[in-house]
């Protein structure tokens, strides 16, 4: 906490010292200073206070995945997992709302702004990187000056990663810093081919973790890049690489610059999956070497406590024991960043709350049951009706008649109930599943542990008053809720804001060693990492029994659809899932169409689909719109008119 307000302030400096140093260029014409008092760039390299808030700037070009991925990036609302009141679309900072239902051109707004926010980091990084020297008497020594050089360099490839996977080829100078008296011609360049910038940012980020230590031993440093960070980062980006987004796909096979240049490769290249696997492959291998591994809480008999596990692994940090945290962000300091969250994904009856981010009845779909198995495999024709698991135990119809009882020492979110995960009466929809759904769903008449009562979404109901403050599918997200926060009493508990943990790494692993080499076993053994620390079967090539469910490893695609499912499960609502469909090209049929919860105007406890006050009824609730351009951001209408150089973002076009 200490730590993040320092770099705060340190930035607030950094941004006032630019404005200073570019009054006085403008100036110095008809002003004279005093030698003795003018600020100059030479001053900065030998004030520690100013250089760090130079360094800092740059960092905060970084994300807040709290809640920056809801409000400002959208990359939380662009997928198909949390879906926030669309109403709240009108009160701003939601943009990305109405995105999802089509409303997006080339001159709509984007809160997330990378084209202008993130060249503006990557030229501060190249400066600090050039011009950083050891301070005398402080702690910026040249081991201190090598690391800062080491994390710039980072920097300016993780920002390039993030412009060219938000908006395609794109303009690339990476080591360019501008002189004051450039001409415009100069600076009006066209985009580069996305494997060039994506092969530039690699070396970068591989060179850069040569240098970094894999962890600091000050406190005040966590959240500086690390080697680890840098090999995180750049194993999910060879992973988006080699994807059939950006690696062969003919629809981008006439995408040009303005010379005729192909941006895109037309051909897919299998190298591309090597390279990923590769780059996994060293950062498990690195991460587990300084003692990275997947969170775990045990029962006292020594088992895995799964329910403890999977919740308290999104809220406790590095120094509290979390070691599966590989890239944290330093911006969550901010109370807001959880104290927002935590209100809109609380119910409106709870003081101060404004309950309307929900998630979807599809991401409710894809848990597994208690057994492992999946509970619906897929939807018919009419896109409503799921194809139910007959072997799962899976019941959407009626109410339970006893309490739902688990195995678990440290999870308690039923008052003085230790283990019940659904209690009698529930909905048969959210009983017997597996322990993350728990931890991610709160659902009509739950028990609400932070109120001490069971929640209503009933029409007019406490918490539905059937305004934009109200679940509009009738469920409330929990994922990433810190298990102690009182929402009742606005007592809002720090958690970590996580970019990249452990258990994505070992999911795209088995994602890309199945690609490379189906039937390999390594793609059982950490899938099955994730499913223990989940608390459910494992799975086996051997028969099914109480411990373990029987997979035909050798069959490609059996087993990228049960990775692809897993994947879905273990990192819902983390901000992933978007970039997960787009890169797999699924965001086409998957966010286009209708969206289904429960009937947000029900007033009835009952299943009953004949019955229009019946509440647990699968309902539309939401169109939404995905079209072939949405891939990829648009560049913003007025950069293209002053730049001839530029090239629109694939399929789009002035006026879309």
């Amino acid at each position: 906490m200490k730590n993040f307000h320092n770099i705060k302030l340190a930035v607030i400096k950094c941004v006032a010292l630019m404005a200073f140093l570019a009054g006085f260029s403008s100036c110095e014409d008809y002003l004279d200073k005093e030698s003795d008092t003018e600020l100059t760039m030479d001053m900065v390299w030998q004030d520690k206070i100013r250089m760090e808030g130079m360094l800092a700037y740059a960092y905060s070009g970084i994300d807040d995945p709290t809640w920056e991925y809801f409000t400002k990036t959208g990359w939380c609302v662009f997928g198909d997992d949390w879906t926030p009141s669309a109403r709240w679309y009108a009160f701003g900072g939601w943009d990305a709302i109405s995105k999802i239902t089509g409303n997006w051109n080339t001159s709509t707004g984007w809160a997330g702004n990378y084209w202008a926010a993130l060249p503006q980091r990557i030229r501060t990084a190249n400066i600090v990187r050039e011009n950083v020297v050891p301070i005398p008497n402080t702690t910026i020594d040249a081991q201190e000056v090598e690391y800062i050089k080491a994390e710039c360099r980072f920097l300016q490839a993780y920002f390039y990663s993030l412009l060219v996977n938000t908006y395609g080829p794109c303009p690339f100078r990476p080591d360019y810093i501008a002189p004051t008296d450039v001409s415009t011609e100069e600076l009006l360049t066209g985009p580069e081919p996305y494997d060039d910038i994506i092969d530039w940012c690699e070396k970068e980020m591989l060179e850069a973790s040569k240098i970094l230590p894999a962890t600091y031993s000050q406190d005040i440093k966590y959240g500086r890049i690390t080697s680890i960070i840098c090999l995180a980062v750049r194993a999910r980006m060879l992973l988006f690489a080699a994807s059939p987004l950006v690696n062969g796909n003919p629809d981008y096979t006439n995408h040009t610059d303005r010379e005729g240049r192909p941006l895109f490769n037309s051909n897919e290249d299998p190298a591309k999956w090597t390279k990923a696997l590769d780059a996994h492959r060293l950062l498990i291998e690195k991460a587990h070497a300084v003692g990275h591994e997947l969170y775990k809480m045990y029962n006292i008999d020594g088992s895995i406590d799964a329910f403890a596990s999977t919740a308290w692994v999104h809220v406790r940090s590095y120094v509290d024991g979390n070691r599966e945290i590989l890239f944290p962000s330093l911006s969550t300091g901010r109370v807001r960043g959880w104290s927002d969250r935590d209100k809109y994904m609380s119910p409106y009856g709870s003081s101060g709350s404004n309950g309307g981010l929900g998630m979807t009845q599809t991401l409710v779909d894809a848990f597994f049951m208690e057994n492992g198995l999946p509970a619906i495999t897929g939807y018919q024709a009419n896109g409503k009706t799921p194809v139910i698991n007959t072997a799962s135990s899976y019941s959407e119809t009626g109410f339970s008649t006893a309490d739902d009882v688990r195995h678990t020492d440290n999870w308690n979110w039923y008052d003085e109930r230790l283990g019940v995960a659904a209690k009698a009466g529930t909905f048969n929809m959210y009983v017997n599943r597996e322990p993350r759904f728990y931890n991610a769903i709160l659902w009509n008449r739950r028990y609400y542990l932070w109120d001490n009562r069971d929640v209503d979404f009933y029409k007019y109901g406490i918490d539905n008053n059937y305004t934009h403050d109200a679940p509009q599918n009738g469920y409330l997200g929990l994922k990433g809720k810190h298990p102690n926060s009182d929402s009742k009493n606005l007592n809002f508990l720090y958690r970590p804001g996580i970019i990249y943990r452990l258990a994505e790494a070992y999911l795209s692993y088995c994602e890309i060693l199945n690609k490379v080499s189906p039937g390999d076993q390594e793609i059982l053994v950490y899938l099955n990492k994730i499913r223990e620390r989940a608390g459910i079967r494992q799975y086996t090539t051997g028969p099914t029994d109480n411990d373990y469910i029987h997979v035909d490893l050798g069959n490609q695609a059996e087993m990228e659809k049960l990775i692809k499912m897993e994947r879905r499960v273990e990192l819902c609502g983390e901000g992933i899932r978007y970039d997960d469909l787009r890169r797999w090209r699924e965001a086409e049929t998957t966010l286009n169409g209708d969206f289904y919860g429960m009937n947000f105007s029900g007033t009835v406890e009952s299943d009953d689909p004949a019955n229009p006050d019946a509440f647990f009824v699968r309902t539309q609730y939401q169109r939404r719109v995905y079209k072939k351009q949405y891939y990829w951001f648009p560049i913003f209408q007025t950069e293209i008119n002053k730049n001839p150089n530029l090239v629109q973002s694939p399929y789009w076009t002035a006026g879309d």
